[in-house]
């Protein structure tokens, strides 16, 4: 649909002139020669921009300006001043205009600052529904998010949190799995029950048994004395295990034997002792590819993986992008005494750009980082980190591509696969074979990443 331009000239030429200019330009033209009948026309119509002459009898620019502003703010008004009026630009600015232009009108500059102005009514509109949709946006206990995918996910969260059953959590690194973990442990009835977190790639193996099963005093050289270990320290509550995927295939055994028969046998134990704890699991790994290649036990997969949660990467998430770096906005000034109040739609139009390889971790540190430097009220796009600020989606970067350019391995594989399925014009088949994956697992990772299968 064109933009609807508002001309408001005295001199009947002159509009005509627009109008025969922008109307080759494909935009829709209005035009008025009286700014008591413009600023009617503005109540009455939707227009996307007001285009003023400043010198006119009776109501004038400025005052038209004004009127607009003070009833209309969503529609940006340019105003037509005479060449080197400095001052009644100033005066144009001041009373709210988005932007001027000085006659003669060159028609070129004239059809990029209304193109401007579209765009910056179209980013407006944008973030007024995003505020609306801040008031009525669904949590699930500190997780926001008002896109469908995150509505999907409530509730779906909300169906699964009261339960006992086991949960995977799978998703890319960032995305926030533990966070997740955390609000169905918190919706659940152990909810006063404790919740124990661990990262099970963060474990060296010789330590993993130790730390999840305990060990008794003497069972090796520095066990000085009885330790609980992390299911007996979640009694009653929720053991969530990060990277279940980098476990070890012999401590996957054990575990496995511990979940079946919901007893354990702390390292160097005479006796094996009963838990009550509900298992959630989280991966950013494919655990059916590791399960065909026999890195993951297929048994253990399956009693862990009873309910799987996927998140979805925050590049999928639309406008969250924004609700999420408004809310990091207001934890890092209030930690930090800055006042900064918000985001510029520059800003806005930089991180919806972006493609967010490192999901809401990555938009969090951005946030943390813009909120250090910033020094208006407002955050600035110099204040957002370089790649952030100079990044451009409009080719596709595979590795080696731009050796300049350091992103995740995921990235790169979400870069390649979406090449390769643009390359055979969407063929999903084809594509598969290409890549040497199977539908199956094509198919979910196109789900990864925001693109639906047919």
């Amino acid at each position: 649909m064109p933009a609807r331009i508002l001309i408001v000239d005295d001199e009947q030429s002159m509009c005509d002139l627009l109008e025969a200019d922008l109307g080759c330009r494909g935009l829709d033209t209005t035009c008025f020669t009286s700014a008591e009948l413009a600023f009617a026309a503005v109540q009455q119509q939707p227009f996307d921009v007001v285009l003023t002459d400043l010198k006119m009898p009776g109501v004038d620019g400025i005052q038209l300006c004004e009127r607009i502003v003070a009833n209309r703010p969503d529609i940006p008004v340019v105003v037509m001043t005479a060449f080197g009026s400095l001052e009644t630009a100033v005066q144009a600015i001041r009373a709210g205009a988005y932007d001027f232009i000085t006659k003669p009108v060159e028609m070129d500059m004239l059809a990029l600052t209304l193109q401007r102005a579209v765009d910056h009514r179209a980013l407006q509109e944008k973030v007024k529904l995003l505020s609306e949709a801040v008031e009525r946006t669904q949590r699930f206990d500190q997780i926001l998010g008002a896109s469908p995918p995150m509505q999907k996910l409530f509730d779906q969260l909300a169906r699964i949190a009261d339960s006992e059953t086991s949960v995977l959590i799978t998703g890319e690194s960032g995305t926030g799995k533990e966070m997740v973990a955390r609000a169905i442990h918190n919706k659940s009835r152990r909810a006063a029950a404790p919740f124990v977190a661990v990262n099970c790639a963060a474990l060296p193996e010789t330590l993993i048994e130790s730390e999840l099963f305990g060990h008794a005093q003497g069972a090796f050289t520095d066990a000085r004395a009885d330790r609980k270990g992390l299911f007996l320290q979640a009694e009653g509550g929720t053991l969530f295990l990060d990277e279940i995927g980098d476990l070890p295939l012999p401590m996957q055994a054990k575990l496995l034997r511990a979940l079946e028969e919901r007893r354990l046998r702390p390292v160097g134990g005479d006796c094996e002792l009963p838990f009550d704890v509900r298992l959630i699991t989280a991966t950013n790994r494919d655990l059916d590819t590791a399960v065909e290649e026999q890195r993951f036990r297929e048994d253990l997969f399956f009693r862990v993986n009873v309910i799987q949660i996927e998140l979805p990467p925050l590049r999928a998430r639309g406008t969250d992008i924004l609700l999420l770096a408004q809310h990091f906005i207001e934890l890092f000034t209030a930690r930090s005494g800055k006042q900064v109040g918000g985001m510029s739609e520059s800003v806005a139009e930089k991180l919806l750009a972006y493609s967010w390889p490192g999901n809401v971790r990555e938009l969090r540190n951005a946030i943390e980082h813009a909120v250090a430097l910033a020094r208006y009220d407002q955050l600035a796009v110099e204040d957002l980190p370089e790649k952030i600020r100079d990044y451009s989606g409009r080719c596709v970067v595979l590795a080696g591509d731009n050796p300049t350019e350091l992103v995740p391995m995921e990235e790169v594989e979400r870069r390649y696969i979406l090449h390769v399925l643009d390359a055979v014009g969407g063929n999903k088949t084809l594509a598969a074979r290409t890549l040497g994956l199977d539908r199956k697992t094509l198919y979910r990772k196109l789900s990864q990443y925001g693109v639906d299968p047919p």
